[in-house]
């Protein structure tokens, strides 16, 4: 995976700017630490954006409702553990 760094970054500026995290640059985003709540302080609200945005993206779709999807919004590189799956297929 030698993409993985730049995908990283990638995932990284895409949350910066669907949220308009102003004072956030993507080296404050921790891969392993929580988007939600604790680390990065995310809500229901930013999880739906972020979700439209990685489909628009990626053209990854997610069922908000399915219990996987809180798993892979758990931190960076859950995230970016989901696109690299779903760009294989």
């Amino acid at each position: 995976m030698s993409d993985t760094p730049t995908l990283e970054l990638e995932l990284k500026q895409l949350i910066i700017d669907t949220l308009e995290l102003e004072d956030i640059t993507a080296d404050d985003i921790v891969a392993d630490e929580p988007l939600f709540i604790d680390g990065l302080g995310l809500d229901s609200i930013d999880a739906l954006e972020l979700g439209l945005a990685l489909q628009k993206h990626y053209g990854i779709t997610l069922d908000a409702e399915a219990e996987d999807t809180r798993t892979h919004f758990a931190s960076l590189n859950a995230l970016r553990a989901l696109v690299e799956a779903r760009r294989e297929r």
